[in-house]
């Protein structure tokens, strides 16, 4: 990949992940101002169980599907390239399928016995609607990133956000309306009608991509064994992370019930944490989030020409660019974080929360470009143990220490598991690129 194709892409997915996140940071304010925190810690606490489903259907199958479609169209194979799209396309949108079928029908189970929240019975039954439709965009995505091509994929996603803020104000005005009350089901709503829209519109373009040429889904079937075979490995990753980490998130209300907490409190503590002072924080990983996406495939083209001087010069400098957007980002979050929290959100634990969290953001930041390139060197095994151990020593604090000091004790366990991560995979790289002949 030139340096020309990864800095238009990347320019081109920036600008739509910075239009996205700021759409999406007044739609957060937002939110905190009609469903308030609890409401939004009852929407984030479905986010992992959403998280888990995605890994199961289609996160392994997405990457898979590119990887494969792009080593295709390098050898000028586009008619396979095509059968390969379709197949691993079908065999998401199943898996999806079925998913949504299990959560839908079992909602109270995931809501009584893996939440341990009632209340978010009906917000699951909404959201299952959603997996078969993002499975169907997640898989047209991957055809125009193995084509290189990122605008229709960004423009897919800003057409995404702009769809839910709408719906979500557009429920919250009927909800008035007819007073009834308004809940986190704006948000989920909001979040289905724009999924809708993104895979009606994602189907009409590679339909038209498409046109006038025949692809037999008999013969994409002789594809399925490749596709599972790529995908098995990827998926088995994502399911782990997920696992963890949705053990994490559930885990946190209940430990703040330990700390001495009610559960409605407990809940808003929740809801200011990932609903307000997270996203503020993750806001410029969207410059990083968009070189990551690029980044991989131009690792793994440079390791194929064997060119180690090259990676080594590109991870520097990747490094050093992430290390530097996430001091100075440190620095502003730290200095203003208690206005942000007031002027924002008009809460001050927000404004705490958000100081506090300011330390991460060099780790934060460089953490995700390093996966990325280790992924592109093919070590996605030692990621794997990279981030396990990362999320282990959180959810850690989030047992210990949590009862004792609140979500102070999270908030450390976030800073010290990305500090160890960092260094982790700091330490792999330079051994596999210095070391390894």
């Amino acid at each position: 990949m030139s340096k020309q194709i990864f800095f238009k892409g990347t320019f081109i997915l920036t600008c739509a992940g910075l239009m996205s996140r700021v759409i999406g940071f007044f739609y957060r304010i937002f939110l905190s101002h009609t469903i308030g925190a609890q409401g939004l810690g009852l929407y984030q606490l479905i986010m992992p169980l959403q998280n888990l489903v995605l890994a199961f259907t289609v996160s392994g199958i997405q990457t898979s599907l590119s990887r494969l479609i792009a080593s295709r169209l390098a050898l000028k194979k586009e008619p396979d390239a095509r059968k390969i799209f379709s197949t691993g396309t079908f065999m998401s949108f199943s898996l999806s399928s079925f998913a949504a079928w299990i959560l839908y029908f079992n909602a109270s189970f995931f809501a009584v016995q893996i939440l341990k929240e009632p209340l978010t019975e009906s917000l699951i039954k909404i959201l299952s609607f959603q997996f078969p439709l993002i499975a169907l965009h997640s898989c047209i995505n991957s055809y125009y990133f193995a084509e290189k091509k990122t605008g229709v994929p960004s423009g897919l996603q800003l057409m995404e956000q702009i769809i839910r803020v709408s719906s979500s104000w557009i429920l919250f005005q009927i909800f008035l309306s007819k007073n009834i009350p308004v809940t986190a089901a704006i948000a989920v709503g909001g979040s289905l009608i724009s999924e809708i829209f993104s895979a009606a519109a994602g189907l009409l373009l590679i339909g038209l991509r498409f046109s006038g040429k025949k692809t037999s889904f008999f013969a994409s079937l002789s594809f399925v064994g490749e596709i599972f075979h790529t995908a098995l490995p990827l998926t088995l990753n994502r399911i782990l992370l997920t696992l963890l980490g949705s053990i994490e998130v559930i885990l946190i209300p209940q430990q703040l019930q330990a700390y001495g907490l009610s559960g409605p409190d407990s809940l808003k503590i929740y809801g200011i944490f990932t609903g307000m002072a997270l996203p503020l924080i993750l806001f410029p990983s969207t410059v990083t989030n968009s070189a990551s996406v690029m980044l991989m495939p131009s690792i793994a083209e440079m390791q194929a020409l064997d060119c180690k001087e090259r990676i080594r010069s590109t991870a520097l400098k990747v490094c050093t660019g992430c290390m530097t957007l996430g001091i100075l980002c440190t620095a502003f979050f730290f200095l203003l974080g208690p206005f942000l929290g007031i002027f924002l959100f008009k809460n001050p634990s927000a404004g705490l929360y958000i100081r506090t969290l300011s330390f991460i953001c060099p780790f934060l930041y460089a953490n995700t470009a390093l996966t990325s390139i280790l992924h592109g060197l093919g070590r996605t095994t030692r990621s794997l143990v990279h981030n396990t151990t990362g999320i282990l020593i959180r959810i850690s604090f989030v047992l210990f220490l949590i009862p004792i000091i609140g979500i102070k004790g999270y908030l450390y366990g976030i800073l010290i598991s990305e500090m160890l991560l960092s260094c982790l995979h700091i330490f792999a790289l330079h051994r596999e690129i210095l070391y390894r002949q």
